[in-house]
C-alpha cells in the first residue's frame, strides 16, 4: 500500500527522507505530577449576545427573514435589559435591548449606534469553584456575587480587559 501511495504521489522511497516532518497539533495540555486539576471546567458555548437598537426589527430579521425560532421578549429589570433568544442548531443568539436608564446596553449602544456583539456566554460545571479559581488567577469579576441570569441560572461576568477585550459571561450548566 505504501508503494502504491508513493507512486501516486510521484515520490520514491528515498524522497520521503527529505520531506519535512509534520507535528500534530495537540489540544490537550499535560498536567504535571503533583499539580491538582481545576475543580471546575468550561462547557459548551451557551450564547452570543448582540446589543440591538431596535429589538422588534432585529427579532423580525431572525424570525421572518432567516427563519429562526425566536422566544418572546422577556424583560430582565435586574439586569437592565430586554432579551430575545434566537434558537440555533448548536447554540443561541441573545438579542439585548436597554431596559431602564441605568441599562448597561444603553451605554453600549451610545458608543455603537448600529448595535453589535456584546458578550459571549460559556457554561461551567461549577460556577462557585470557577469564581474562586478566577479570583485567584487575578481575573476581575463585574459583580461581587453571581446573579440569576436570563435562563434562571447563576451567572458571572468577567472583565473584558482580563479576557482579551471580550466580555465573557459564565453560566452554571
Amino acid at each position: 500500500m505504501a508503494s502504491f501511495l508513493l507512486k501516486v504521489a510521484g515520490l520514491s522511497r528515498c524522497a520521503l527522507h527529505t520531506l519535512p516532518s509534520v507535528r500534530a497539533l495537540s489540544l490537550t495540555v499535560p498536567v504535571s505530577q503533583g499539580v491538582p486539576r481545576s475543580l471546575w471546567k468550561l462547557g459548551r458555548l451557551n450564547h452570543v449576545a448582540i446589543a440591538v437598537p431596535d429589538l422588534e426589527k432585529a427579532t423580525a430579521l431572525y424570525r421572518d427573514v432567516l427563519g429562526a425560532q425566536v422566544s418572546a421578549i422577556v424583560p430582565l429589570p435586574e439586569h437592565g435589559v430586554y432579551t430575545v433568544f434566537v434558537e440555533l442548531g448548536n447554540t443561541k443568539l441573545e438579542l439585548l435591548h436597554p431596559l431602564g436608564e441605568k441599562s448597561p446596553i444603553a451605554g453600549f449602544l451610545q458608543k455603537n449606534r448600529a448595535g453589535g456583539m456584546h458578550h459571549i456566554c460559556i457554561e461551567v460545571d461549577d460556577i462557585n469553584a470557577a469564581i474562586v479559581d478566577l479570583k485567584e488567577k487575578k481575573i476581575r469579576l463585574l459583580s461581587p456575587e453571581p446573579r440569576i441570569g436570563a435562563h434562571g441560572k447563576p451567572v458571572m461576568f468577567l472583565h473584558p480587559k482580563d479576557c482579551d477585550g471580550v466580555l465573557v459571561e459564565i453560566e452554571q450548566a
